[in-house]
């Protein structure tokens, strides 16, 4: 995989992926961090590349510049909880803990990694539940529960039972959230996603379609938040 930068202000930097299958050169821009890879066919060259993407740019600096901006969890900032905006806090508590729209974490740890611990410990307790209460209600078990920062999907079911979902579902109204586990306990049944397991979640899950569109319309805004540490100045 190599790469080539347009030159300009700023500068865009495009990822190369050749492919084998591909006939043709493609731009794809990720809603999810804003990076851009091209597809290439075996015997396109370099060059080639470049011009294809010369072409286009117009239509990549207006696409990149619709997106919104990664927000840096710190002291002061706000983040998204269950739904709504919720204020970072920082200050003399030992622990942790959310206080209305308020979310107070010790001043002397790491604010990143203390909101992302917190959200985490609460997307399992809720995704645990949820994922319990739609099992009974098919009559299945899962085995386990793993929770993970995927970009690509935000649950899934293993063929022996294993559940994973990403936690920044804890971000997204919870009965976004709640829709999901029905989701992925419903592939429990059928893993697959014919009429007869759409069935299964309507049963279970009768406003599913709602919670899609809001996953679909608002999903990639729960990844604009960035847990690294925030530099000091």
């Amino acid at each position: 995989m190599g790469r080539l930068v347009l030159p300009g202000k700023p500068p865009i930097e495009i990822t190369l992926r050749r492919s084998r299958r591909s006939r043709r050169l493609s731009l794809r821009v990720s809603s999810l961090d804003g990076k851009v890879t091209m597809t290439i066919p075996e015997r396109v060259d370099q060059r080639m590349a470049q011009k294809f993407a010369a072409e286009r740019e117009a239509w990549l600096r207006r696409t990149l510049q619709g997106q919104q901006p990664p927000s840096p969890v710190a002291g002061g900032a706000t983040v998204l909880f269950e739904g709504r905006e919720i204020r970072v806090e920082t200050g003399p508590e030992r622990r942790t803990r959310l206080e209305g729209d308020v979310l107070r974490v010790p001043a002397s740890r790491a604010v990143p990694a203390s909101v992302k611990a917190f959200l985490k410990a609460l997307a399992r307790e809720r995704l645990a539940a949820a994922s319990d209460k739609y099992a009974a209600r098919v009559g299945q078990d899962f085995r386990q529960i793993a929770l993970r920062d995927t970009r690509s999907r935000w649950g899934s079911c293993s063929s022996d039972g294993r559940l994973m979902y990403s936690w920044r579902l804890i971000m997204a109204p919870p009965e976004v959230l709640d829709y999901v586990a029905a989701h992925e306990v419903a592939h429990l049944v059928h893993l697959d996603h014919s009429p007869a397991f759409w069935a299964l979640v309507g049963e279970i899950c009768p406003s599913y379609g709602t919670h899609r569109t809001w996953l679909r319309d608002n999903g990639a805004s729960l990844h604009r938040y960035r847990f690294d540490p925030v530099p000091v100045a």
